[in-house]
């Protein structure tokens, strides 16, 4: 591991993780990427109604969120999820363009992702969150 991904890792280090995701093996994936940098997840959700019952109380930083569902969007889950403070990141196949004029200028994970992108896009949340 390099300086660089050292700092990265240590910036990130405890960084409370909700993760919104329908399907298995991408959320198993993002779980396991972001215990190797050592974040904490402290909740998922694999459909639309799970994220729903869990946003207004869930204790993230960051939440990662699959923008379709199963056919529904995520879109009033991230509403409840900003309105809270919390940082959103936007997890898609079709890119930023997709999302609506009002998420646009959110940081978007896009799929199929590295472990380097999933740093990036925390780096970018949190420094968005911060200033």
């Amino acid at each position: 591991m390099s300086e660089t991904e050292r700092a990265a890792n240590r910036d990130l280090r405890g960084l409370k993780v909700f993760i919104v995701e329908d399907e298995s093996l991408i959320a198993m994936l993002l779980e396991d990427l972001l215990g190797e940098i050592e974040c904490d997840i402290v909740g998922s959700a694999l459909t639309f109604r799970q994220a729903m019952e869990q946003a207004p109380t869930i204790a993230a930083d960051v939440a990662i969120l699959d923008i379709n569902l199963g056919g529904d969007p995520i879109f009033p889950v991230a509403e409840i999820l900003a309105a809270r403070g919390m940082s959103i990141i936007f997890a898609s196949g079709y890119g930023a363009t997709t999302l609506p004029e009002a998420w646009r200028n959110r940081p978007t994970l896009p799929k199929p992702f590295s472990a380097e992108q999933v740093a990036d896009v925390l780096q970018k949340a949190i420094g968005a969150s911060a200033g």
